[in-house]
């Protein structure tokens, strides 16, 4: 994108028409009925990757749970896990969190005003802290979330996928930003791409900006944004092991804080590897990361389950405790438990299918 196109975007008229629009068609959503920088963040990290439908009873929730951000911060890891269960992308949790700790610690537990301080919290990027920002404080902080990068890619016609001039796009939403109505212009710049200018058959005919829009103009609308080609995601087969111990409890454990699922419970195991039989996967992974003997009796359920990168497909069975004392060797915890005892938890939404089909099943 050449600076001259920047140059010839229309801003006067782009911001006067989207105001007007937004007045008239904006929605109306739990998070606008405040100005309360915490509340907004956690909006504005629930709805990375969710849908407003999905975040809506979760945010009532969570703060009514947590009302202020010296709550949040003296809770522990786990109530908050549990009450993200769902939501999925638990990092966000983990992230809100330590930020809310951060915040306490740094802050006296005051949400900070300046762009850099609020950048510097986990889970917080560009896009993030300027929603936050331009909505609690209308400050004149520029967006770029995936309804505002669609729009631009439409609005001056790019054949290029998005990634590639992300430099571009951001001075883009910098320049058509209203300085005079920043909190505004960034809710219906965002309300504009979730409910007018969609990701498949945009509803140009009720577009604000359909007199500016170059991919209007020249019919592109269907087909821009273009998308890197992507190739087929990886599969994984897991050996996984409901363990019975003789007093009728169940191991669950607790996966490492880093990486994917981290803080989350589950029933242990590990992929299958190649001509490996199930029963012989789950025995290996349980000896190697728990340090015990089981013996693997009854299938009692198989899970698929995808994931952004890739699926997955549980193989679980029914296993008895032999011998040995359970060991976090590849873990941070691990617990014995009743049936009735696995709701305290926060566990992978995967892993709620697995308990669905243990209160339906007898003990082996």
């Amino acid at each position: 994108m050449a600076k001259s196109e920047l140059q010839q975007l229309p801003a006067a008229e782009l911001r006067s028409s989207l105001r007007s629009w937004y007045q008239q068609s904006g929605r109306d959503l739990p998070w606008r009925q405040t100005q309360d920088p915490y509340a907004i963040w956690v909006s504005e990290i629930m709805l990375q990757q969710t849908q407003v439908k999905t975040v809506i009873p979760y945010y009532h929730r969570w703060l009514a749970q947590f009302p202020t951000i010296a709550s949040l911060a003296a809770a522990p890891q786990q109530d908050v896990l549990k009450i993200w269960q769902g939501l999925g992308y638990y990092a966000r949790a983990r992230n809100l969190h330590r930020a809310a700790q951060l915040v306490v610690a740094e802050w006296g537990g005051q949400f900070p005003q300046g762009f850099d301080q609020v950048m510097s919290l986990p889970g917080i990027g560009r896009t993030t802290a300027g929603g936050i920002l331009s909505a609690a404080s209308n400050q004149a902080t520029p967006i770029l979330d995936g309804n505002v990068k669609r729009i631009l890619v439409r609005l001056l016609a790019i054949s290029v996928p998005p990634k590639r001039i992300m430099a571009e796009l951001w001075s883009a939403s910098a320049a058509i930003l209203d300085p005079e109505y920043p909190r505004e212009f960034n809710q219906a710049f965002m309300d504009l791409g979730a409910t007018i200018c969609t990701p498949k058959q945009p509803l140009c005919d009720r577009c604000p900006w359909v007199p500016f829009c170059q991919a209007h103009r020249y019919q592109l609308q269907t087909t821009l944004p273009m998308t890197e080609p992507r190739g087929p995601l990886p599969h994984k087969h897991i050996g996984v092991a409901v363990i019975w111990n003789d007093q009728g409890q169940i191991l669950i454990d607790k996966r490492p804080q880093k990486g994917l699922l981290g803080g989350l419970w589950e029933f242990p195991g590990g992929k299958v590897e190649a001509n490996e039989s199930v029963p012989d996967c789950i025995r290996r992974e349980i000896q190697e990361e728990l340090g015990l003997d089981i013996e693997v009796a009854d299938h009692l359920i198989t899970v698929d389950h995808a994931y952004t990168h890739f699926k997955v497909t549980l193989i679980v069975h029914h296993c008895r405790h032999i011998q040995g004392e359970p060991q976090t060797i590849a873990c941070d915890e691990i617990r014995w438990v009743t049936l009735s005892e696995l709701d305290q938890y926060p566990f992978p939404k995967a892993n709620q299918d697995i308990i669905a089909a243990l209160r339906g099943a007898n003990q082996p």
